[in-house]
């Protein structure tokens, strides 16, 4: 060992002696080339907010957005993740290194990858200066043309966390994330067994979802329009015969569903010009909600669930047959038929 390095450590001995044993903590001896003691945040991601109560996180987020706030709600910093292979990782964590002081924290998945299908709003794309001036909506071209598109997932979170003054470690703190986008496969069936063409019906999901707050809640702006961004038949069996049935689909994306919202429906046949249907289409998600959800409430239950399978069938003069309705594979009857698409 230097001569230096035996006088450094004779005269940290010599200092120690003079300092109650009470007053010392694993900070506060730090050499000049040793790494200061963290303070700060550790922020782990989690997605669970799913009807499977798993952490889904690292399989379908891949990329991610964290803006940092004050406590009065004030924009201090943000930091982005796009690395997949950290993303994926259970393990992973987010350190920030920060001062003391009271924290909030909003964070997005899926607006920082290439694909996003949301932005914010502000005239640069910046973020602004207050939390709740904060507000992210659809990019208006993803409605352009006849033609859907496929939405990129957007998910959300809040947190808040205190860094103390005394703090010699970070504050570990969870951000639950919640899933924005969904996705609604539609198939029509005959009741009669034969097949239908997919070119003689259109769908449209009319909506008014397409700007979020700072807080996730919807903010009202303009009713849209969203279309099919694939369409096709689907074989739903074989006749005696051995002849394929073909059963029409078609797959529509949108934003986040809300109890309030006055979302509708809607399926036309072409040929006749008429409405197969025109239905709500938060309270038609809703009626898949069996005894064993029933404690769940009915905001959660639209936030849990993402992916809609819709089965329609359709009598022989082209009309939606009564009561009848499959949704994520059960089967649902509907009471009031006359009443149920009028009275949202």
């Amino acid at each position: 060992m230097s001569l230096r390095k035996h006088l450094i450590n004779a005269l940290v001995g010599t200092a120690l002696a003079a300092v109650p044993a009470t007053a010392l903590t694993s900070c506060d001896l730090i050499y000049k080339d040793l790494e200061p003691c963290p303070q700060g945040a550790e922020l782990r991601f989690v997605y669970d907010y799913n009807m499977e109560f798993a952490n889904a996180f690292p399989a379908q987020v891949h990329c991610l957005t964290l803006l940092v706030y004050d406590a009065a709600g004030h924009h201090l910093a943000t930091h982005t993740v796009t690395d997949r292979d950290k993303l994926g990782d259970e393990d992973w964590r987010m350190q920030l290194r920060l001062d003391p002081g009271e924290y909030r924290f909003i964070a997005y998945g899926g607006m920082a990858c290439e694909n996003a299908s949301f932005e914010f709003t502000s005239s640069s794309r910046a973020i602004p200066a207050l939390l709740t001036d904060l507000e992210v909506a659809l990019k208006p071209g993803l409605l352009a043309g006849q033609k859907g598109a496929p939405l990129h997932n957007l998910f959300y979170g809040k947190g808040t966390l205190t860094v103390g003054e005394n703090d010699t470690d970070y504050r570990r703190e969870t951000i639950y994330m919640i899933k924005d986008t969904n996705n609604l496969r539609i198939l029509l069936a005959n009741a009669d067994g034969t097949s239908l063409s997919s070119n003689d019906f259109s769908y449209t999901l009319t909506d008014d979802n397409t700007l979020l707050g700072w807080d996730n809640e919807i903010i009202p702006t303009q009713t849209v329009t969203y279309t099919p961004w694939t369409t096709g038949e689907a074989i739903g069996g074989i006749t005696m015969e051995g002849t394929p049935v073909y059963m029409p689909f078609a797959e529509i994306s949108t934003s986040r569903i809300v109890t309030a919202s006055k979302g509708r429906l809607t399926i036309t046949r072409k040929s006749l010009g008429t409405n197969v249907l025109s239905i709500p289409l938060a309270k038609t998600l809703l009626l898949l909600r069996s005894q064993q959800f029933e404690t769940m409430e009915d905001q959660e239950f639209l936030d849990r669930n993402s992916e809609w399978r819709l089965i329609f069938f359709i009598d022989k003069e082209g009309n939606w047959m009564d009561a009848n309705i499959v949704i994520n594979d059960w089967e649902v009857r509907i009471n009031d038929i006359d009443n149920f698409g009028d009275k949202d």
